[in-house]
């Protein structure tokens, strides 16, 4: 199956960083992605880890595809949706605007 995600806006290469830093680099990068527009990550492991941490702090916000799946490098393709993909409510009002007057 070929990726339905654009071509990356960055690429970000996560084998000399500080594993306890990883996350916090991704997710700056990610928050600073436009929606529609994607980011690559290239480690030397699959970053399951990280997709776990995605689905907790951008619940249905975000794409992931796999691009190379190792054994020795994996490259993952992370698109931002756009801000109706995170929301399927419709209306934000509590009631459906009926409080709204």
């Amino acid at each position: 199956m070929t990726s339905t995600l654009a071509a990356p806006t960055t690429a970000i290469d996560l084998r000399p960083i500080a594993p306890r830093e990883r996350h916090a680099l991704v997710f700056a990068r990610f928050d600073a992605l436009q929606p529609g527009q994607t980011m690559e990550l290239l480690n030397d492991h699959d970053p399951q880890p990280l997709r776990v941490h995605f689905e907790d702090r951008a619940f249905r916000q975000y794409d992931w595809r796999y691009v190379e799946t190792g054994p020795a490098s994996w490259r993952v393709r992370i698109g931002k949706k756009g801000a109706s993909a995170a929301s399927d409510d419709g209306d934000a009002c509590c009631s459906g605007g009926a409080c709204c007057g």
